[in-house]
């Protein structure tokens, strides 16, 4: 498979996409003390012409400052390729191969990570550091296509820092969103990212999030301890009074999570070597704490096994000796039949475990995007030769083509549905079942529709809906193991009534449900955690229904139940 490169501009120019054949030749360090000399033969090469493309192991730290303590790495400490041109980006129609579905397994229990955050906690309580950025390493079986894998990588996470690059040892698949340096005739730019929150469950919501995130005393704290560090690193390489942060407290949005960025600016001194810069900067701050040489002590002490590429830098030197690269996170590791995907977050005093192990939850979501295929999906009813609130289902559809990064044409939708209406309507209920894959081709089908009985039963599920968060939730997709998990096995039951954790009621796993509390017909509130269901809105704009919070402890009160979605539309309900 050829190395690919897909690095943003992170001064908002065009992307660098391109492939590169086999290699003319490798550059490969095993031991400290061929990092140094590797990175030289690196800006040699550029600077004849050539493109270079790899990646440094976390592990390589020491080759730089010898108190930088690491476990022994497990690989080649830096691989370099050099290249004499960049070719096209291939063609997506090469990466289609289904790779399969991948199951993530994470060593680190709950109850363990709470007890290495009580020992970052008395480290900072006894002042030995500020901030620790600890993290698990996740792992999974897999045999399918790798360059199949990176292109579902990339749909999951677009845009940032992408790369996908075979040394032979491994195969990197990575999709970082952060930058690590950029350095180009003199100026250099570091863009480290600390401060995280999850992507809300509406639109209002989500700006709601991100306001927040930059207003959090917690998270700007997180923030600003590496935006000094980064300075105090550029200052080794800097000319005097170089050094700037122009941008602080920028939120990036990604598909999962905001993230909250900074900008560090300066300018190199004459003869600063790449070298120089990896030994003034690297591991980047953001992914070890402050004090650095700390922070990495106790990294060693906690995690038990090496990081790897992960936390290490994956990047490209153009022609000439622009240097781009990014910080080595949102990054899977090949070797074999067996995946690994680092997971992390920054550790300060007020850091909670509870939030902090939520906080990992939500950073491995772009995983589960890529960890099996899927397709965005609509149910519809058809019925004398109209399609019920047809409106309404394309602009959820498109919604969803949109926070998946998936391609929507109205016209070869509407194409695929409009085959399905008879020449000679009837009144015959049909349902139909509208996808949309990854590459934006439509497809519909439709069945016979069983008549709804006038009211029906609905069970309340024996334990919390878990995936209540989960974007997969939010948008209707084929990937619905969440719901079937919950699908009532007792014929007489009609559905099952779903809660979160927070003992708040969400929805069914066919349907959303509305209850008469106090005269008012209400419905959960989409950010209990449930689908905005087409009938739901339809009711709600009409004013037969209002958004609630409701409660276990509310059931006793309710005075009437209601099934609600637009295949069936409003059916009169029993809690059993």
């Amino acid at each position: 498979m050829p190395i690919r490169i897909d690095f943003a501009d992170p001064h908002g120019g065009a992307a660098l996409r391109c492939a590169f054949d086999p290699p003319q030749h490798t550059l490969v360090a095993h031991t400290v003390a061929q990092v140094r000399p590797l990175l030289d033969a690196v800006a040699a090469w550029a600077q004849q012409g050539r493109w270079c493309v790899g990646y440094l192991r976390y592990e390589a730290a020491s080759a730089f400052d010898a108190a930088l303590q690491t476990h022994t790495a497990d690989g080649p400490l830096a691989w370099f390729g050099v290249f004499d041109q960049a070719r096209p980006w291939p063609d997506a129609a090469t990466t289609d191969d289904d790779p399969g579905a991948l199951s993530w397994h994470d060593p680190l229990s709950q109850p363990q990570f709470a007890t290495n955050m009580a020992a970052i906690h008395q480290a900072i309580a006894a002042g030995e550091l500020y901030q620790v950025n600890y993290t698990t390493m996740l792992q999974a079986g897999f045999s399918g296509s790798t360059a199949a894998l990176f292109a579902r990588l990339q749909r999951a996470q677009p845009g940032g820092y992408a790369a996908c690059i075979d040394s032979g040892f491994e195969q990197v698949l990575s999709v970082s969103p952060e930058l690590f340096f950029d350095w180009k005739d003199g100026t250099i730019l570091t863009r480290p990212m600390k401060g995280t929150a999850a992507r809300g469950h509406s639109a209002e919501e989500d700006t709601a999030r991100a306001a927040a995130l930059t207003q959090s005393p917690k998270e700007r704290a997180e923030n600003v301890m590496i935006v000094d560090l980064l300075r105090n690193d550029l200052s080794r390489i800097a000319e005097p009074h170089s050094v700037k942060v122009p941008a602080l407290f920028a939120v990036q949005t990604l598909p999962t999570v905001h993230q909250m960025v900074s900008d560090v600016r300066a300018r190199t001194r004459p003869g600063t070597t790449l070298a120089d810069v990896f030994a003034a900067l690297f591991p980047c701050g953001s992914i070890t704490g402050a004090p650095k040489v700390r922070a990495m002590q106790l990294i060693k002490s906690l995690e038990p096994q090496p990081r790897g590429v992960y936390c290490g830098a994956i990047g490209v030197v153009r022609p000439g000796g622009h240097a781009t690269f990014s910080v080595a996170i949102r990054t899977v590791t090949r070797q074999g039949q067996l995946l690994r995907c680092g997971i992390g977050s920054g550790i300060t005093a007020d850091a909670s475990a509870d939030a902090e192990w939520q906080e990992w939850q939500h950073k491995r979501r772009f995983l589960e995007r890529a960890s099996q295929r899927f397709t965005l999906l609509e149910t519809l009813r058809l019925q004398g030769g109209e399609f019920h609130l047809l409106d309404w289902h394309l602009a959820r559809l498109q919604a969803a083509a949109r926070h998946f990064g998936y391609p929507f044409d109205l016209r070869q939708v509407d194409a695929a549905l409009r085959a399905l209406v008879p020449p000679t309507p009837d009144e015959r209920v049909w349902r139909v079942r509208l996808q949309l894959d990854a590459s934006g081709t439509p497809s519909a089908e439709k069945f016979e529709q069983n008549s709804t009985p006038a009211r029906v039963k609905i069970a309340l599920a024996a334990t919390p809906f878990e995936a209540f968060e989960s974007e997969f939730t939010r948008f209707k997709t084929s990937r619905r193991a969440h719901y079937e998990a919950f699908a009532p096995t007792d014929p007489a039951l009609f559905d099952t009534l779903l809660y979160n954790p927070r003992g708040e009621l969400t929805e069914c796993t066919r349907g959303n449900i509305a209850v008469l509390l106090d005269g008012q017909w209400c419905t959960p509130a989409l950010h209990c955690g449930l689908l905005a269901g087409v009938g739901r809105a339809h009711h709600l704009a009409e004013g037969r229904l209002r958004e609630a919070v409701i409660t276990l402890a509310d059931l006793p009160r309710v005075q009437a139940w209601a099934f609600i979605n637009s295949l069936r539309g409003w059916v009169d309900a029993e809690l059993v």
